[in-house]
């Protein structure tokens, strides 16, 4: 009786230990996913944040203007059109800032020019070149002004970064995997005598299987839930240095992060534990023993 309780008590601890080693791997990946995810989706809120300043003609009538608009807007690539009067930028602080005096006592007029700030989807450097072509032969505009330097250097750090944060996700990715595989055939190790004394008395591959992958549905969902929580515990952890991270706006994320987690713990865990309940029902007795 005790002999039976002390085993109880073991397999058990084997059980929550286990549990515990896939929840921490998930949780490890679901989290590392999650800010690959943010970084991706900031250097793609980046690549959207170009501007061409497009600079008007100081006499257009506002029904050309607003004829110039459409037709800027029409242009494949172009993202949002807004329209800055000259005075505005004029009585800009940071503008103000760059001069020691007022600008009225310097310039008897604004020399300013109203403009339209064209954001792209594009920061290839042919597209824009050929944005730009396109814009300055429109009648009503005086010169188009874009930043080709930072252009260039944002796309070529942004795909450096992108590179290196796809390798480091699909790396751990693997490692992951790999983990996770080992965790559960140590598991399944532990109980190969059993699924031998199946075997020794006629049970089918299905019979054997049927409970380890039971076993192993209830451990990947528990997984899963425990990864869960301690992802939103994070979350929540993070929220007063890092707001934006829990915003109304990433809510979808969190959720589709925590719903991938339940899942992956699920499905590796049937997978894996098939595999490696698999691999002692069709070894042979004597090498059981032996393994």
């Amino acid at each position: 009786m005790k002999e039976d309780k002390r085993i109880k008590r073991k397999v058990l601890r084997s059980y929550i230990v286990s549990t515990f080693s896939i929840a921490l791997v998930l949780f490890l990946l679901g989290s590392v996913g999650y800010m690959l995810t943010a970084a991706l989706g900031t250097a793609h809120t980046l690549r959207r944040s170009i501007t061409l300043s497009v600079e008007l003609e100081n006499n257009l009538a506002d029904d050309s203007r607003e004829a110039l608009r459409n037709k800027i807007t029409a242009i494949e690539g172009v993202v949002d059109v807004t329209y800055v009067d000259k005075q505005q930028k004029i009585d800009d602080v940071e503008f103000r800032r760059m001069f020691a005096a007022e600008i009225e006592e310097i310039l008897a007029e604004n020399p300013l020019r109203n403009s339209f700030e064209v954001a792209v989807a594009s920061t290839d450097r042919a597209v824009m070149d050929a944005m730009v072509d396109k814009l300055s032969a429109m009648e009503g505009v005086v010169y188009v002004a874009y930043p080709a330097a930072t252009i260039e250097r944002l796309h070529s750090t942004i795909t450096k970064i992108t590179i290196v944060l796809l390798a480091f996700g699909g790396a751990l990715f693997i490692i992951s995997l790999i983990l996770l595989n080992n965790t559960i055939r140590l598991a399944i190790f532990s109980r190969r005598y059993l699924i031998n004394t199946f075997k020794l008395v006629g049970a089918t591959k299905g019979y054997i299987m049927r409970p380890f992958l039971a076993t192993a549905a209830k451990q990947g969902l528990w997984a899963g839930i425990i990864a869960s929580l301690l992802f939103g515990s994070s979350l929540a952890a993070l929220s007063g240095a890092l707001p934006e991270v829990v915003s109304t706006t990433e809510l979808i994320k969190i959720g589709i992060t925590v719903g991938s987690m339940v899942l992956c713990g699920l499905v590796i865990s049937l997978i894996f534990t098939t595999f490696a309940v698999n691999k002692f029902v069709n070894m042979k007795s004597n090498k059981i023993y032996l393994y």
